[in-house]
């Protein structure tokens, strides 16, 4: 149980005091009443006394009496009522409410910290004001009235003739057979007589003469002179009286005789109650109280009630309303302190002089009427008692006889003296006299099997025992145990077994044996009575958790039935409030059914209480929890919660907006898109690729682009990347870079896309769906830097926003929402969150599995017509940092800035579409398309570039492109190269031109990769569009092939913010194989006279049609070969076959075979010569041809400089080589670049179409093959274990003959025929002609050995 303001000792005295009648005059009456007071409300505030008092048993031993109170009541003439004081109780309880501000009492128990009220007042009200409106019974005396004070004004003419009416009145409702109500203890009742003097009005020597007069007739004793009012009135004065009659009169006790004067009552037909119960409502209470309360009319669960609630709203109310105008009235107002004293010292005087001389006469008296029956034998006396008192017992069988009404004992029967001695014991506090009485009759009663009487006597011989001085025997509880038993099974009397369970449950607390105290309050909890039960169980569940070892779950689960059963008693905030105690319990335990329960009542009931944002809080856990109930309940939880909310928002409708608690987002998987959405392909004309929230991030294709951007930004600012410098990201999203602040362009759309998750099982429906934004303008102009700008316009026309009128979610779907801004001016955006209307779908339930949300087109939604407005906000938490010492030691995230754009300047759009472009290529093949570029925004763009990873795949044209003009042959075949008709003499002859690198974009000391884009004046205005040829080359490799171009631009004028622009293309070609071409060179012995000294040589070229026959190409046609180089050139062509064409079918191979002689004074240009093989001339040195044989030679110088960087730490430990044996290896040096062109047949649709192409083999070495592309390296085997040993100095390494063999270059000159006549001479001598030739830059020692070697 529950911590109360009293120990159980002085609960118990309390409960149980002599109870005193007052029966005034008019007059007397009338002077209390000045002070808003009846006379018993007058002394009720001294009726306890400050000082011991002595009394002496019947052994004449002196006993002490500490703490003693006596309850002063007037006269009430007919029994209470059941239902008025079934009323009564009910707003004791609802009144007494916990304390605003209270500490509760935190009770830590395992995993659990409670924070529950210490003491429950509410309880102690109902237990006090329930034992005050005990009737009074026939089986105990302990409610029967011991004394009555017979009150009289000195103002009246005859004071004495009125105490003498007021005695006869006494006398005839105590004798008189009219009165049954109320009871007394004896028959001789004490009669103390006071004389009431008004100080202020009355004449004081009267009142002392009548004083006398009074003395003379009842004894000093028997009467009291009494002044009060000694003054008019304090209202008006600055003396500030304490009032203590307020506290008692708030308690509303119904023994207040006004109360019940000209209030006849109709008895209710009852059997158990009719005799138990006392009204003490206002008179215009009881007027609307209905006498049948066969069901209670507060109950929660049953609207169905013979009685309507609105009867009890009103009485409730006014009784209410009439407390807090009795709370509002002064009392006391004519009393000084002095008449405070007065009142006490007549209180005393009274208990004193009065009636404990009283009590102790009547207790010897009774102890000598017991003595003096205690001669004759027990037994005897008995039989006596059974043979002779046949009027008394009546003949019946014994289940009658356990009847409560089956044995009646008339007043001078001798147990009853008995238990009126005990009674009077009790009441002066004499415990173990008392004790022993009880249990003499408790034996009696027993054996006369009077059940009714039985049970009393062993509850109080219980409470006596445990109120004994020093406890000289242990408390019996099975006494209590068979009272309330007796009382409840067979007596069929509640009241009286609640009290006994009252008192035991508190003697049971106070020995700390809180689970049998737990238990009994269990056992009484039943369904006549929804108030009791309730308190019983609260107590109950007070006790679990008051245990040594604290039982949670067990106190949880009483407080919901607590709670339960206050609800049907009408007592809504009681039942709120344990319910709340208990979800302490059960919330974050994973019983969700239990919570949702527990919520649902919390709200229902906060929202009956007009708590509405508590009704709000509880709903909104209801929905947010990942829920267990079935689509149907969930739906009524969210009707139930959009009901409340509406109701909410109506109180305050200027106010915030309240968070949403439906649907989920995912704020961490919220993206941001800056710009617009992309183009869809129109026809041949397709647009770049660019970003799209479609795409999935992709972390290397984002460092890709990154690297691409810091390439050309690099280039444009000279080699240096500016400190200021922030990746363009158009997609900001959980795995990118968000430190810092992104930037949007102003009049460019900001498009953010929230995920959504619809928990429940029914469908949600958002209307009017938008994003919630903090702008602050700012001008980031070079003049004003970032400066506040007034912002003069309203929001609307400085963000734009665009709302979704419908968003279905369907049950537990998570779903994209895409919101776009459209910001108007530059400064600071805050994207703060999403504003909505939650809404719920009509006729959402699945019928044959089903859901009928299936097939519901947007904008045909219907919704129930209940919806609430409200927000959700965006919270981002950014990375964890993980850097510093501090931070791997702390938790610490750094900031998320993705929803904090800062709006710039206008800057120019670029918008590029590529027209033709192809998505198959066969390897090497050649194919001209167009690019568009258009630029959309209002302000002209600058210095386009673009950058790829693969910048041999495609070129605009060099600087010569437009010098070399088209054929006409070439404008028909729409071929992609430059051709002019040849002679038929030249064919298989070198045509020689020559170009430099530098007008093709290498040698400038650049990087490759970055392409400046020809545009026209190099600017681009508003609204203008340009299309640029582009050649593109199908990757030598085979397979699916990305290749990623970022297209840089500028404005014209420089911005503080953003500097540059790009646009990003992925290119998806899917290549498939043609010719594989294997190239040799080799030194050529033949003699020149025109190129001296034999500076010529052969290469050798093998062409291969590897192409399958699934991409429909018919034939390969070799067209012309060319050869680029500085040092050498291609003369002719010395193929034996005389086919001007060269045609290779599919697998087929060819071989071919051409001279090359050395250029003479081409250090600067390259020298291009053409060997053609049709009737056409490909010019080599103009684009498209020359730009993909430069962009293949600077690849090719890429590949082998990082080649020459993985080897640079051996080179470094091998010592360096002499430069002899430099030299000799430069002489197997060769710089010669041979380009085959080809031509292909293909055959799609019963059409032919012919492709062009061009392969690259690059010479570097005589004698060692090369290859159009790189071949592919076998790795070597990977073995677990391998042991090897350092090796020693490396020696200088010595050429290889091979390379020494290339030094010098030997021809023999000597006649084919010789004629000499060996018969004039024996000797024939052959003149043979040796030419050496020095190949090398050295002088070389040449030694001759003609000696001739026999071979083995």
């Amino acid at each position: 149980m529950a911590q109360c303001v009293q120990s159980v000792q002085e609960f118990i005295q309390d409960s149980f005091v002599p109870l005193v009648a007052a029966l005034c005059s008019e007059e007397a009456e009338r002077l209390t009443r000045r002070n808003n007071l009846s006379f018993a409300e007058l002394v009720k505030p001294f009726c306890r006394l400050t000082s011991e008092v002595h009394m002496r048993d019947p052994n004449n031993q002196l006993h002490i009496i500490k703490n003693l109170k006596i309850a002063v009541n007037n006269i009430i003439t007919h029994p209470p009522q059941h239902g008025a004081i079934r009323k009564l109780l009910n707003d004791v309880v609802s009144i007494s409410q916990p304390a605003e501000g209270l500490v509760a009492n935190v009770i830590t128990a395992g995993d659990y910290d409670l924070n529950i009220s210490a003491t429950t007042p509410w309880f102690e009200s109902y237990r006090e004001c329930f034992l005050q409106s005990m009737p009074a019974s026939d089986h105990e005396f302990l409610n029967h009235y011991v004394a009555c004070m017979l009150v009289v004004s000195s103002s009246e003419p005859e004071p004495v003739e009125q105490f003498l009416k007021l005695s006869q009145e006494q006398h005839r409702i105590q004798h008189s057979s009219e009165y049954s109500y109320p009871k007394w203890f004896i028959p001789n009742t004490l009669k103390y007589y006071v004389l009431l003097h008004d100080v202020s009005s009355g004449e004081e020597q009267r009142a002392d003469s009548i004083y006398e007069e009074m003395k003379q007739r009842y004894g000093t004793q028997g009467c009291y002179l009494l002044k009060i009012n000694s003054r008019v009135s304090n209202r008006g004065t600055d003396e500030q009286i304490p009032d203590p009659w307020s506290q008692y009169l708030q308690k509303n006790s119904i023994q207040n005789q006004d109360c019940y004067e000209d209030c006849p009552y109709t008895v209710i037909s009852n059997k158990s109650t009719d005799h138990l119960i006392s009204d003490g409502l206002d008179n215009e209470i009881k007027d609307g109280l209905s006498n049948n309360f066969k069901t209670h009319p507060l109950q929660l669960d049953h609207p169905s009630s013979s009685l309507d609630s609105t009867d009890y709203v009103k009485a409730t109310t006014s009784l209410q309303e009439s407390k807090k105008s009795n709370s509002g009235t002064p009392h006391g107002a004519c009393l000084t302190l002095t008449d405070h004293d007065r009142i006490r010292q007549f209180i005393q005087e009274f208990t004193f002089r009065g009636l404990l001389p009283h009590i102790e006469k009547t207790i010897r008296q009774l102890n000598d009427q017991l003595i003096s029956r205690k001669g004759l034998s027990r037994s005897l006396f008995s039989a006596t008692k059974k043979w002779f008192s046949g009027s008394k017992v009546p003949e019946k069988s014994i289940n009658e006889l356990k009847n409560t009404s089956g044995l009646l004992y008339p007043p001078e029967a001798p147990e009853l003296q008995i238990r009126k001695m005990a009674d009077l014991c009790f009441l002066v506090q004499h415990y173990e006299l008392a004790y022993s009485c009880y249990h003499t009759a408790k034996k009696d009663f027993l054996n006369d099997q009077a059940m009714l009487y039985a049970a009393g006597a062993l509850e109080m011989a219980a409470v006596s025992a445990f109120l004994q001085p020093g406890a000289p025997r242990p408390y019996p509880a099975h006494y209590m145990e068979t009272a309330i038993q007796t009382y409840r099974d067979i007596c069929k009397n509640m009241v009286l077994a609640e009290r006994c369970v009252l008192l035991s449950a508190e003697i049971l607390k106070s020995q700390s044996k809180y689970s049998e105290a737990a238990a009994l309050l269990i056992r009484l909890t039943s369904e006549d009575s929804d108030l009791r039960s309730a308190l019983l169980l609260e107590q109950a569940a007070h006790c679990f958790i008051n245990m040594k070892s604290p039982m949670v779950r067990k106190f949880a689960f009483h407080m919901i039935l607590a709670g339960h059963r206050f609800s049907k008693a009408g007592q809504k905030k009681h039942a709120l409030r344990c319910y709340c105690q208990a979800m302490q319990v059960y919330k974050g335990k994973g019983w969700s059914l239990a919570e949702d329960h527990i919520n649902f009542t919390i709200g229902r009931q906060s929202f009956t209480l007009h708590q509405l944002d508590n009704a709000v809080s509880a709903f909104r856990h209801i929905l947010i929890n990942d829920s267990k109930q079935p689509p149907a309940q969930q739906g009524a939880f969210l009707r139930e919660y959009l009901y409340v909310y509406k109701n909410v928002t109506q109180l305050s409708p200027d106010g915030p907006l309240p968070q949403l608690p439906l649907p989920y987002i995912n704020s961490s998987a919220t993206r941001v898109f800056f710009g617009h959405d992309r183009r869809p392909a129109e026809g041949e004309k397709q647009a770049a690729t660019h970003v799209s929230l479609d795409q999935e991030y992709d972390s290397e294709s984002s460092q890709q682009w990154k690297e691409l951007e810091e390439q050309v930004v690099s280039v444009v600012n000279k080699g240096v990347i500016p400190s200021n410098f922030q990746p363009t990201q158009f997609c900001l999203n959980r795995y990118s870079d968000n430190s810092r602040f992104p930037l949007a362009v102003v009049e460019e759309p900001i498009t953010v896309e929230v995920s959504f998750r619809n928990p429940l099982k029914v469908p949600l429906l958002l209307t009017d769906l938008s994003l919630l934004w903090k702008f602050q303008p700012r001008d980031f102009s070079a003049k004003h830097e970032g400066a506040v700008k007034d912002p003069g316009t309203c929001d609307d026309d400085m963000i734009g926003t665009e709302a979704i009128a419908e968003f279905l979610i369907n049950s537990e779907e998570t779903k994209m929402a895409r919101l776009k801004l459209f910001p108007h001016q530059t400064g600071e955006l805050h994207i703060l969150g999403v504003v909505y209307n939650l809404g719920t779908v009509q006729g959402t339930v699945t019928l044959d599995g089903i859901d009928p949300s299936i097939g519901l087109q947007s904008g045909k939604f219907v919704s129930n017509g209940l919806s609430v407005r409200g927000r959700q906000d965006l919270e981002i938490q950014g990375p964890r940092l993980n850097n510093t010492k501090e931070e791997k030691t702390s938790i610490k995230y750094g900031p998320d800035r993705r929803l904090d754009p800062i709006i710039t300047e206008e800057m120019p759009l670029l918008e590029v579409f590529f027209i033709n472009f192809p998505t198959g290529l066969l390897c090497g093949e050649i194919r001209k398309a167009y690019v568009e570029f258009v630029n959309v925004s209002k302000c002209p763009l600058t210095a386009l570039k673009v950058v790829s990873k693969h910048p041999e795949f495609f070129t605009f044209g060099a600087n010569t492109a437009v010098l070399t003009p088209l054929s006409p042959s070439a404008s028909e075949n729409c071929s992609a190269y430059k051709t002019v008709v040849t002679d038929p003499t030249s064919v298989r002859t070198a045509l020689l031109s020559s170009a430099s690198s530098v007008d093709f974009g290498v040698g400038t000391g650049g990087q490759p990769e970055v392409i400046h884009v020809p545009l026209p004046d190099s600017i681009l205005l508003p609204g203008a569009s340009v299309q640029l040829p582009m050649w593109l080359r199908g990757p030598d490799e085979e397979g699916v092939h990305e290749i990623n171009f970022l297209f840089y631009y500028e404005s014209i004028k420089r911005h503080s913010k953003m500097c540059h622009r790009v646009l990003r293309h992925t290119a998806v070609i899917c290549t498939s194989r043609s010719l594989h071409i294997r190239a040799t060179v080799c030194r050529s012995n033949a003699l020149e006279d025109e190129e001296g000294r034999g500076d010529n040589m052969l290469v050798f070229v093998d062409v291969e049609n590897i192409n399958t026959s699934e991409t429909g190409v018919k034939e390969f046609h070799i067209v012309q070969v060319s050869s680029n180089s500085k040092h050498w050139k291609l003369q002719k062509s010395v193929n034996i076959s005389e086919d001007k064409d060269t045609k290779l079918a599919s697998r087929e191979k060819a071989k071919l075979c051409f001279k090359a002689v050395r250029c003479k004074n081409s250090e600067e240009n390259y020298t291009f010569a053409d060997i053609v093989f049709g009737n056409e001339q490909i010019i080599s040195s103009a684009s498209p041809c020359a730009d993909f044989f430069f962009q293949s030679l600077s690849s090719e110088l890429r590949r082998t400089h990082v080649q020459s960087q993985t080897h640079a730490s051996q080179r470094a430990v091998k010592q360096s080589f002499d430069e002899a044996v430099r030299l000799i290896q430069r002489c197997s040096e060769v710089d010669l670049n041979i380009v085959v062109l080809w031509k292909a047949y293909v055959v799609e649709d019963n059409k032919q179409l012919i492709l062009e192409g061009q392969h690259h083999i690059a010479l570097n070495t005589v004698g060692k093959e090369a290859f159009s592309f790189p071949q592919k390296q076998e790795l070597p085997e990977t073995a677990l274990l391998k042991f090897f040993r350092p090796e020693s100095a490396p020696v200088p390494a010595r050429p290889t003959p091979e390379q020494l063999s290339n030094l010098i270059k030997t021809s023999l000159h000597y006649p084919e025929s010789f004629n000499h006549s060996f018969h004039q001479k024996s000797l024939c001598l052959v003149p043979v002609t040796l030419l050496l030739s020095n190949c090398s830059q050295a002088v070389v020692d040449v030694m001759i050995d003609l000696r001739h070697k026999t071979t083995r």
